[in-house]
């Protein structure tokens, strides 16, 4: 009898062994199936997430492509930072790694969810899974309706942000970098990559888009109103549908006309008054810049009963 249980169970652990090595053959097998797609580029590194080739953007240190999450099911945003020579200099890292670290404690309706992060030392670069927002970003032109609900979205985004202890700057707030879902008018903030812990009332270093630049950034000292002026330039994009400072030819012409208080030509194209009134808001001088959390009281954005 004793014998017999003996026998049972080797060929329970043998029949458990073959069972076993039959599972992962097959799973090595799938996964070569996928990774034989000329579509599918990488895995991360605990083959949850594949990357496409399929480019969704480039900016200046950063490329996003599409990628795919195989347990929900859904489509994601693969972006890439490459640590190259001039990006291992500490203030590239700094920025580097503090977007990685930002997008994983975020979490409101209008940021960018971050799914995970990870650094790949091997091919020396950054890698970071977010959603996607197929719709694209705000340069669309729509009608005022919509344009105030955006606003109203992304003045609740910064309330957010600067709501933070210390609070978060993005600086490089502008239409580019606002994302929106078409089927449900959802509009969140990404590329966090310029944002700053304020570990101080004002922070130094010059970074930014200069169409979208408050005076003070050229100071280098400056705090969370920065992206209230940039804000205000994102409607002002919006309603005009032309770029701010279009009619400077060089960045050193709107450097001056920033610095001088001179405002976007396109200012003056604004017709709605309440447009308008906001957007002048957002351009006085820091020191008369109200935070968001007041413009969301403002009658342009405001949510209506």
């Amino acid at each position: 009898m004793l014998l017999i249980c003996m026998v049972s169970t080797i060929v329970l652990l043998v029949l458990g062994s073959i069972i076993f090595c039959i599972f992962r053959v097959l799973l090595l097998i799938l996964m070569e199936s996928v990774d034989d797609d000329p579509d599918v580029v990488e895995r991360c590194p605990k083959s949850r997430y594949i990357q496409y080739n399929e480019l969704l953007g480039r900016g200046a240190w950063k490329t996003i492509y599409k990628g795919f999450d195989e347990v929900e099911g859904i489509e994601v945003a693969w972006s890439q930072v490459m640590l190259d020579d001039t990006m291992q200099k500490p203030e590239y890292l700094e920025r580097i790694y503090t977007e990685v670290q930002l997008l994983k404690m975020l979490k409101h309706e209008n940021i960018i969810k971050s799914y995970v992060s990870w650094v790949d030392d091997e091919k020396k670069r950054v890698n970071m899974i977010t959603e996607l927002f197929i719709s694209g970003d705000l340069r669309q032109n729509v009608d005022l309706k919509a344009i105030k609900n955006w606003a109203r979205q992304i003045l609740q985004g910064l309330v957010y942000l600067h709501g933070h202890e210390p609070p978060i700057i993005h600086r490089d707030l502008k239409c580019n970098n606002v994302f929106v879902n078409g089927n449900h008018g959802q509009v969140k903030i990404g590329d966090l990559g310029f944002a700053t812990l304020m570990l101080r009332p004002t922070t130094k270093t010059l970074i930014g888009t200069p169409e979208f630049m408050a005076p003070e950034l050229y100071e280098e000292e400056y705090n969370e109103l920065v992206d209230i002026y940039s804000f205000g330039l994102c409607i002002l994009e919006l309603i005009t549908c032309e770029y701010p400072y279009s009619e400077c030819k060089n960045h050193e012409q709107i450097y001056k006309k920033v610095i001088s208080g001179i405002k976007p030509g396109a200012v003056s194209k604004v017709k709605d008054l309440q447009a308008k009134e906001l957007i002048e808001k957002c351009l006085v001088p820091a020191s008369q810049r109200l935070p968001a959390k007041e413009l969301l009281k403002d009658p342009f954005s405001r949510q209506k009963v």
